[in-house]
């Protein structure tokens, strides 16, 4: 995927200025921004749910809009940041349903499709949830089975709002370790919006940060997840602590930030 110049605004309010930027096969992005400043706009997007401001959205050099739905579905999956579900669909169901681009013109879902479904509960530690009716679900259970339905879909971009917030903490490891793997091993790229950035650095190849006035900075991690930035895009003082082969971030315990 690619943006050309992409220019996004809320009112009056400029969230992202001529953005150019290159989705490599392989790359893991991580979206980092405080609250407000574009991240889930950018998602939306690049999604095709929302147009641009100015500027465009590309992918394998083709405009999104001259896209086919299905054939654009295939391309790139979006987990948005929250649902309801109104509707008793079984998980199982919900994961079907992701491999509707794939169906062409049938309307019953083939052992295929049901054996990738049941594969994908199983990588996220839902398989036994199966039968289960969605609404009773918790919400880091109902967050598993949404993303199963992400890998089910199995396009070559994924771009997740916030996939980890609702998990506890060895499920955010395994969820992260498993979208980086599919990175490395099948060549998947990945754009993730989140918050946690000990858990993005640890997995990300890439960050691109939104300072929340147009501007942004965009670049491997070990060039652009330093303190002096990070500190600018959140508006507080980061602070890195080295721990092992690890590098830590942490809030500063004084600041003059207004």
């Amino acid at each position: 995927m690619q943006t050309r110049d992409l220019s996004l605004r809320i009112g009056t309010r400029q969230l992202i200025n001529r953005l150019n930027w290159n989705i490599e096969p392989g790359e893991f992005w991580c979206v980092i921004g405080r609250n407000g400043a574009g991240k889930s706009t950018l998602l939306r997007t690049l999604a095709s749910m929302r147009k641009a401001d100015g500027g465009g959205v590309c992918v394998s050099g083709r405009a999104l809009t001259e896209w086919p739905l299905a054939a654009l579905a295939r391309e790139r999956a979006y987990l948005q940041q929250g649902r309801n579900d109104a509707f008793g669909y079984r998980a199982i169901e919900t994961v079907l349903a992701a491999r509707h681009p794939y169906q062409d013109n049938s309307y019953w879902d083939v052992d295929a499709d049901y054996q990738i479904a049941m594969a994908a509960l199983r990588q996220l530690d839902v398989a036994h949830l199966a039968e289960r009716d969605v609404r009773t679900l918790s919400g880091g259970e109902r967050q598993r089975v949404a993303i199963a339905a992400i890998l089910a879909q199995d396009s070559s971009l994924l771009l997740l709002d916030e996939p980890a917030g609702a998990l506890d903490l060895a499920h955010q490891v395994s969820v992260m370790e498993l979208l980086a793997r599919l990175c490395r091993t099948r060549n998947k790229a990945v754009v993730m919006v989140g918050h946690d950035l000990n858990l993005a650095h640890s997995v990300a190849t890439h960050a691109l940060l939104l300072m929340g006035d147009g501007q942004w900075q965009a670049g491997p991690v070990a060039e652009v997840m330093n303190a002096s930035l990070l500190s600018r895009c959140l508006g507080y003082p980061i602070e890195t602590l080295q721990h092992g082969k690890r590098v830590l971030f942490i809030p500063a315990e004084e600041h003059n930030y207004v």
